[in-house]
């Protein structure tokens, strides 16, 4: 569900050239952002690493199940 917001122009700026480096659009890097918060918030005892590496193991695709032989 896409919803219209609100967001200073500072936000947005440094959300912007943040994503550039990153590879993402505006909206995707303030998802990863919103993402990062929100696991950090209800996990304290994680690293802001770990997180980063957690979400970075989900984003990517998931091969099948590998067979030996």
């Amino acid at each position: 569900m896409a919803v219209t917001v609100k967001l200073s122009d500072r936000l947005v700026s440094e959300a912007k050239r943040i994503a550039k480096v990153e590879h993402r659009s505006v909206p995707s890097q303030i998802e990863y952002y919103f993402q990062l918060a929100l696991i950090a918030e209800q996990n304290p005892d994680l690293s802001f690493k770990l997180i980063q590496e957690l979400l970075k193991a989900k984003s990517e695709p998931t091969s099948q199940e590998y067979k030996l032989g």
